[in-house]
């Protein structure tokens, strides 16, 4: 199973990525010291997990991380999850 998954810090910031293991790459976002998230390191945290989606094929998950990243997927993602946050 993969997981696209949208974080957001404090300051509004909003990180879309996609994995295998959504528990450890949310520690890695939050951990300073992990070479793996040069966004998420260059913004102060703590990440906070706002909204995951599970998809059966590494493509699948892939495809939907573009479409998020995509100005109508932003739209979306801003109008039905982040509208409170």
């Amino acid at each position: 199973m993969y997981y696209v998954y949208v974080l957001v810090n404090p300051q509004g910031k909003i990180y879309i990525g996609q994995t295998s293991d959504l528990q450890r790459r949310l520690e890695q976002h939050n951990n300073p010291d992990c070479k793996l998230t040069l966004y998420t390191k260059r913004y102060p945290g703590p990440w906070k997990l706002v909204y995951y989606e599970t998809h059966r094929t590494r493509a699948m998950a892939m495809k939907r991380e573009k479409q998020l990243k995509s100005g109508k997927g932003r739209e979306w993602l801003h109008k039905e999850i982040l509208k409170d946050k």
